[in-house]
């Protein structure tokens, strides 16, 4: 593994930009369809479909930062992704994750999403990141509370009810 792209370590996983080793794994991850249930997003239809994912994927060397291939630490095995994204129409930056099924459960995304945070408020100098989620997609609002996020707002999107959360640097505490 290319250690210059590892952008997180923490005591399980193993956060890295992404690369073309992925695109078999993240074909996998958005072509089921109880992963991407809560997406708005469409079903790959092919490895090839993820490989030009990432190579169209620019929020690296737009912004500094952008979703990261998780990984776990012991062996290296693909879980999903995480990180943030930033939203040039709305100027605010959000956390986003997405596991392989068999990782749920496990506190993977909660783990993830937290350094995320703290990477973002302590490393990024970011003010405020903003988690959504349709709002039965209670497994993810759960992610989201227990990194301690806020409510904000309801929303629609996708056809559905959504709730966005949010947290501010001046009230961050990764033990939240």
């Amino acid at each position: 593994m290319d250690d210059s792209k590892i952008i997180i370590r923490t005591p399980r996983l193993i956060l890295r930009e992404f690369s073309m080793e992925d695109a078999s794994s993240i074909f996998q991850l958005n072509s089921d369809p109880e992963v991407i249930r809560f997406t708005g997003d469409e079903a790959f239809k092919s490895v090839e479909e993820a490989a030009q994912l990432i190579r169209d994927y620019d929020q690296y060397k737009k912004y500094g930062y952008g979703r990261w291939t998780i990984l776990s630490d012991d062996p290296s095995e693909y879980l999903g992704w995480c990180g943030l994204n930033y939203n040039k129409d709305t100027k605010e930056t959000d956390i986003g994750f997405r596991l392989l099924r068999s990782q749920w459960g496990k506190g993977i995304a909660t783990e993830a999403a937290a350094a995320c945070l703290d990477y973002g408020f302590n490393q990024l100098g970011l003010d405020k990141i903003i988690g959504r989620a349709m709002k039965e997609n209670q497994a993810s609002v759960r992610v989201l509370v227990k990194t301690g996020m806020r409510f904000e707002k309801d929303f629609d999107a996708h056809g559905s009810k959504c709730v966005q959360f949010c947290k501010l640097k001046y009230i961050w505490n990764p033990k939240d």
